[in-house]
């Protein structure tokens, strides 16, 4: 009986300053912390619409496996070696039209559909970070199985005491994102506006600049560009996070939030509901209803016992559901089972 060959995993990703990004450097940190060679070749951003503009890198020689996300062009993927590709947001998703300019509408159905489609029939395994996602993408491309393995992140030690404090005064709300209307960025300062000097919000600038021209009351706070340990201390010092999001793969914000015993106030919207169960873990209200949010947020601030009980529950389940030690875990299961020739594609 031959050996089992040892994964080896190459990661050619455009660095695109989103939740991808960290996501693979997690993963790539992962697997060499456990003994798997694993590295990252960054691409820039243009590689995905003007992949002749860049050169191809060589994969090393070392790497038995490509693990790609799903709008890297085939001029990337290293002929002859496996690919694992993971779909972490599916922008052909019918709920994502009505955000798209005519321009971004053209492109993603002519251009990214086209690239994701040669991408997924060269992988010889597909992976989603939702359910929602996973079947989005088998609508949009006809397929009837995909592996689900659900972002996973490091639990922060010494939560438990901010766990137990009161909430603040005024109650501080935390936004962690960038600024676009899948975001639901404009609802910000509406239920800010509503909820009046008893409250805060902390948010994050966007990457681009368009937190710029938000309108928002006084009551709203920039706080910049934050790198991980920043936002970490952002997620210990909040009272809750308002996430108005009307679409997403499989949000990270929330996760980590989550993970560092902050409960979330989030619309109700595609794969928010498998993270959050409303009133055990966390808070939803439905898309776009800014009176729901305020009214939410307002029981929660006066609800000191409740709301104690919530946090605790919330990091329970991030322990329990998405500890990154679980998602790494999984990845290496699928990477050894690729190159075993074992059959892996399944919800």
């Amino acid at each position: 009986m031959s050996p089992e060959v040892v994964p080896a995993i190459w990661f050619p990703t455009l660095k695109a300053g989103t939740g991808v990004d960290i996501f693979t450097e997690r993963l790539c940190d992962g697997l060499n912390a456990r003994g798997l060679r694993a590295e990252i070749t960054w691409l820039p951003l243009r590689a995905e619409y003007l992949p002749w503009s860049v050169q191809a890198p060589q994969p090393p020689d070392w790497a038995n496996i490509v693990h790609v996300d799903t709008r890297l062009h085939g001029r990337f993927l290293a002929p002859g070696l496996p690919v694992v590709a993971t779909m972490h947001l599916c922008v052909h998703d019918p709920a994502l039209a009505a955000f798209k300019s005519h321009a971004q509408a053209f492109y993603q159905r002519f251009w990214v559909k086209r690239v994701e489609r040669a991408t997924l029939s060269r992988a010889s395994d597909v992976l989603a970070v939702s359910r929602y996602t996973a079947n989005m993408t088998m609508q949009a491309f006809d397929m009837d199985r995909i592996r689900v393995i659900p972002n996973g992140v490091p639990i922060p030690e010494g939560v438990l005491r901010a766990v137990e404090r009161d909430p603040g005064n005024p109650f501080r709300l935390l936004y962690v994102g960038n600024w676009s209307r899948r975001k639901g960025v404009e609802l910000l300062g509406p239920i800010m506006e509503e909820l009046g000097s008893g409250y805060e919000l902390r948010y994050t600038a966007d990457a681009h600049g368009a937190h710029v021209n938000a309108k928002l009351p006084a009551n709203c706070m920039c706080i910049g560009r934050l790198d991980q340990q920043q936002v970490g201390m952002e997620y210990h010092d909040a009272d809750a996070l308002l996430f108005p999001s009307r679409l997403e793969g499989l949000p990270l914000t929330v996760i980590e939030a989550m993970a560092h015993g902050l409960l979330a106030v989030a619309a109700c919207s595609s794969s928010v509901p498998e993270i959050i169960e409303d009133g055990v873990d966390g808070m939803l209200f439905e898309v776009d209803d800014v009176a729901e949010a305020v009214a939410t947020i307002k029981q929660l601030s006066t609800d000191h016992g409740r709301w104690r009980e919530m946090r605790s529950r919330a990091r329970g389940k991030i322990e329990n559901n998405f500890g990154f030690n679980q998602m790494v875990d999984a990845y290496e299961a699928v990477y050894r089972a690729v190159l075993s020739g074992a059959e892996v594609r399944r919800l």
